[in-house]
């Protein structure tokens, strides 16, 4: 198996938790006074702490108000971490495990033809502004239409006709990713697109537990500003970053995977059932 012959230990961790990370963009589903997990994030890096060197997951994961020709409330989500290693150490172990899962070299998504073989395009967020946009993307946070930008005009661009890899996002929309020593007003984070999809999402990870407070008590506002639940501050995760070593983590959707591997028009098409079928 892919993970087994690079020496990383498959594990399991608790899919109900008592505190999710507060990220502003991300909302966490109510289970019984704790919440289903949005990833297993926080106790992998746990893990990390407690000494496994490499670790990866398949686990289901649950976000409320997601629901799309590309989203699923509920869905399956691929997480591994990775010790003494950063962001581009995973760019080329992700290229190594899409080009396992397809078996060729070229895929069709959406009648489009995307060349799998390598190099792969890698492109600063800075530079897909000036590429796709009339804009910066510093002026864009200024003007509160990052986001929008990046929906619209930058990411159905990405991933056509061979793989993306954007990289270096803003520091502000990286909350628990480490910062680039030369250049600290962005951060070491990376997501693939195949075909305009968004396939996954790692960074290096932040390790320094005073910043990652401060960085989690201001996602923590940002929610309370925009009127939405709160959340826990996720004490014991804090207190074991301590002792966590560098390292680089990185999230894939499986069902998103499957989609553009068999040239799936929707989600829908590539799980048993839907939520709208129970």
């Amino acid at each position: 198996m892919f993970f087994e012959e690079k020496g990383y230990l498959e594990v399991e961790t608790p899919f109900r938790i008592p505190a999710p990370a507060p990220e502003a963009q991300i909302d966490a589903i109510p289970s019984d006074g704790w919440f289903l997990q949005t990833s297993p994030e926080l106790c992998m890096k746990r893990l990390l702490a407690a000494g496994y060197p490499r670790i990866f997951q398949i686990c289901r994961c649950w976000r409320a108000g997601e629901r799309g020709t590309r989203h699923l409330s509920e869905f399956t989500m691929l997480e591994w971490y990775r010790a003494q290693a950063d962001y581009r150490v995973l760019m080329d172990e992700t290229e190594e495990l899409v080009r396992a899962a397809a078996g060729v070299d070229s895929i069709s998504y959406r009648g489009t033809r995307i060349d799998l073989s390598l190099p792969w395009e890698r492109i600063t967020v800075r530079d897909a502004f000036q590429r796709y946009t009339d804009t910066t993307a510093e002026a864009a946070l200024a003007a509160g239409t990052f986001d929008e930008l990046m929906v619209e005009e930058i990411e159905p661009r990405l991933g056509i006709g061979r793989p993306t890899f954007i990289h270096d996002y803003p520091a502000s929309c990286s909350a628990l990713a480490r910062l680039k020593s030369d250049d600290p007003s962005v951060a070491e984070r990376f997501e693939l697109y195949l075909g305009g999809l968004e396939i996954a999402n790692a960074f290096s990870e932040l390790i320094d537990p005073v910043e990652q407070r401060a960085r989690f008590e201001a996602e923590a506002a940002q929610r309370a500003r925009d009127g939405k639940h709160g959340y826990p501050m996720p004490e014991k995760f804090l207190a074991a970053l301590a002792e966590m070593p560098e390292a680089a983590g990185i999230a894939l959707g499986l069902d998103r995977l499957v989609m553009v591997l068999l040239d799936a028009q929707s989600i829908d098409e590539v799980v048993a059932f839907t939520t709208e079928e129970l």
